[in-house]
């Protein structure tokens, strides 16, 4: 027997309410934040990762699903957002002055990583992600922590901490660089294997690493705010005083650097300690890139970019952790009960006129008997029943019930097929 890949899931119609529900909401926050969708291929050229996410990243070298197609191209799914949305933003030329600025855009669908599965981790998962730029500096970086925050709020959770940190501009992050290496030279062969390689390619992702030993080492090492330009440092004291203002509460991590390269400046995250996930795990990140587009467009396009992203699977664990209620599926307002063949064909017919006129509609399609046809009705918690017969059909008429209760009304055929709304109030409105 086939079955799905290691690493992916079927999302069934039971649980495809709760993904509806969470990007009607965000859509909805998204648009009052004046947020534009944009959708990018799921595979792009192996270049636009391994430039933009950076080589020497875990992404790239362990993670990241390439091929060459039948062309001899290199070609890699997408295993992150930010990249993409950079690459449509140069190649389409958002940044023109036809296009508002600062340029505000969002996405979500599938990413691919080849990782261990876990908990709120599969090989495909899904990202909600923004992606702003051209804009101005700390306001642009509160004004986006101030839309993730609003986001997980109404998607109902409680309990997020944010935490924030600056890496400074590509000067100070190469100067702290070098004092983190002095730093951490000593203490090379302590260090767990995977930190032992970053030590050679990119040693700020020592500190991100979550094993004792390597923890236990980094809790001394020098730390980046020490190395802040004027510059850099005053924009991470605006970014703390906005939040202050708009009432966002934070904590400072000074080893927090996230996985990709092409962080600068202000980053974040946003965590929870929810026992589900079995440790503190972050369910929104991302911060400043502002030197990805000009590395992207090989230095023709410069604009500063902030953006974020939010794993889906996980945020659903953690809605489901802490007991979110997600709205109820629109009631399906009628269920047609069909008994003959005519009658069969003649329901066939008034629930398209009906959901014409947009309702709710549903009916039977295996001609079962009528008892099991009412049974099902009550099952899909259909509000009322419209049965035709031989009879009505010689009539023109049909019998409407509400479940609830019972109650039962005869109305003609004709009235159903032209202003159902006025029967559907009157029989509901009694209640």
């Amino acid at each position: 027997m086939i079955q799905r890949p290691k690493g992916t899931s079927d999302i069934l119609p039971a649980d495809v309410k709760k993904w509806q529900f969470i990007e009607k909401t965000a859509r909805t926050i998204l648009e009052n934040y004046r947020f534009l969708e944009i959708r990018t291929p799921i595979f792009e050229n192996f270049n636009l990762f391994s430039r933009g996410v950076g080589e020497t990243t875990d992404v790239v070298t362990k993670e990241m699903y390439d091929f060459k197609d039948k062309g001899g191209r290199r070609i890699a799914l997408r295993p992150e957002g930010t990249a993409p949305i950079v690459r449509a933003y140069i190649e389409n030329k958002l940044f023109g002055p036809e296009h508002p600025k600062p340029y505000k855009a969002y996405y979500m669908g599938p990413m691919f990583r080849y990782e261990r599965p876990q908990s709120g981790r599969q090989r495909q998962f899904h990202q909600l992600g923004v992606e702003v730029f051209n804009g101005e500096g700390a306001w642009t970086d509160v004004e986006t922590l101030a839309l993730a925050h609003d986001l997980l709020e109404a998607f109902g959770l409680k309990d997020i901490k944010l935490v924030i940190n600056s890496l400074g501009s590509n000067e100070d992050r190469k100067r702290y660089r070098a004092a983190l290496i002095d730093y951490l030279k000593p203490y090379e062969n302590e260090l767990s294997e995977d930190s032992r390689r970053r030590f050679k390619d990119n040693p700020l992702r020592v500190l991100d690493s979550k094993e004792p030993q390597d923890q236990a080492i980094v809790k001394d090492a020098p730390s980046i705010l020490d190395y802040l330009s004027p510059a850099s440092q005053e924009r991470f004291d605006q970014v703390q005083a906005l939040l202050t203002k708009v009432g966002l509460s934070f904590e400072i991590d000074p080893n927090m650097v996230r996985g990709l390269d092409y962080y600068q400046e202000t980053i974040f995250e946003m965590m929870t300690e929810e026992p589900v996930f079995g440790a503190e795990t972050t369910i929104c990140g991302g911060g400043n890139y502002s030197g990805l587009v000009s590395e992207l467009s090989e230095g023709k396009v410069e604009a500063p970019g902030f953006g974020f992203a939010i794993g889906i699977e996980r945020l659903l664990l953690l809605m489901d952790a802490q007991g979110v209620t997600i709205p109820e599926q629109l009631p399906l307002n009628a269920y047609l009960v069909a008994i003959g063949d005519r009658a069969f064909e003649a329901t066939f017919e008034l629930g398209q006129c009906l959901r014409q006129q947009g309702f709710s509609i549903d009916r039977d399609l295996t001609k079962r008997k009528p008892g099991k046809q009412y049974r099902e009705a009550d099952r899909l918690g259909a509000e009322l029943a419209i049965t035709i017969g031989d009879q009505e059909l010689d009539q023109n008429i049909a019998k409407v019930k509400r479940l609830s209760d019972g109650v039962e009304q005869t109305y003609p055929l004709s009235d159903l097929e032209t202003n159902f709304a006025e029967i559907y109030q009157a029989m509901m409105g009694e209640m």
